[in-house]
Formats: C-alpha cells, sequence, structure tokens
C-alpha cells in the first residue's frame, strides 16, 4: 500500500541489461503512482516467478508484466506465449519493451497476443518519455484487473 492507502502496481521487468533495468526503475521511481517493480533476468525465471515456483512460491502476481524478446534460456516470444495459453496469466497485459525494430518480431508478438509494442530508445530522457506514456496509459487510463479477477477461469475476452 501507499502512503495514501491505494494499493501499489505490481510490476514484472523480464530484462537481462542491467542498464535497462536501471533505467527502467529509475524511470518509474519518478512515477506519480506507487509501484514495486520485480526484476527477472531470463525466461525461465519469468515463468518460475509468474507459476510461483521455487524461490518465487510467495511472488505477488503482476498487474502489467515489461518483455525484453532478446532475453536467455527462453526468449521473450517463448515466454510471451506460455503465458497467454495459461488461463490464469492471459489476462495480465504484456508490454513488449524491446531494442528490436524488426518487422517480423513486432508481427510474431502482436500474434501471440501481446498488449503493446514498444521499442526501447536511445537516450535517457525518450526513455523516461516511453516508461510515462506506460504508466499514463496501462495506470491512469486503462482499467487492470484484480489479482483475484485475472485468476479467473472464464475464458470471455473483448
Amino acid at each position: 500500500m501507499t502512503e495514501s492507502g491505494a494499493r501499489l502496481i505490481e510490476i514484472l521487468l523480464i530484462e537481462d541489461n542491467p542498464g535497462d533495468v536501471i533505467l527502467t526503475q529509475e524511470a518509474f521511481k519518478s512515477a506519480n503512482i506507487g509501484n514495486n517493480i520485480e526484476v527477472v533476468v531470463d525466461g525461465e525465471q519469468a515463468l518460475d516467478y509468474l507459476h510461483k515456483r521455487g524461490s518465487y512460491a510467495e511472488a505477488k502476481t503482476p498487474d502489467i508484466i515489461l518483455l525484453d524478446l532478446n532475453i536467455p534460456k527462453k526468449d521473450g516470444r517463448e515466454v510471451l506465449e506460455e503465458i497467454k495459453q495459461d488461463q490464469h496469466l492471459r489476462r495480465i497485459p504484456i508490454v513488449i519493451l524491446t531494442s528490436s525494430k524488426a518487422e517480423n518480431d513486432v508481427a510474431v508478438s502482436y500474434g501471440l497476443h501481446a498488449n503493446c509494442y514498444m521499442v526501447k530508445p536511445p537516450s535517457l530522457e525518450s526513455f523516461r518519455d516511453i516508461v510515462g506514456a506506460i504508466e499514463n496509459f496501462w495506470f491512469s487510463i486503462v482499467v487492470l484487473p484484480s489479482e483475484s479477477a485475472t485468476n479467473l477461469t472464464h475464458d470471455k475476452t473483448c
């Protein structure tokens, strides 16, 4: 909970580049909303976190996932596909936040039901703008399901 009593927004950042992790954390620190960012550095850790396996048994279900495509062990496409096939996880919005501008990556990501595809900008200021856009859209405009609603087994979508 934040000082105002509002629930913290739980963010799962799946990113193996330490510099991009720091940029993302710094940008969200200056956000207007209370948030908690958990970081995992590869696809296997991401899936263990989301399925609450091993050392992640007490992990909170994220409100949103920021996913890099180019991560080790299982790449971001494999992680995205597995999440969107799981009836308990598929409702969690996934923002692809990657350096790839390849049209195939964009098409494959949306084909696997990514909610958004954003290319990491080269400068710190531009990166803050991207995070600000994520914050504004996903946390100020969009209504996200609660953890209990995310875990519903109904398969009704828009």
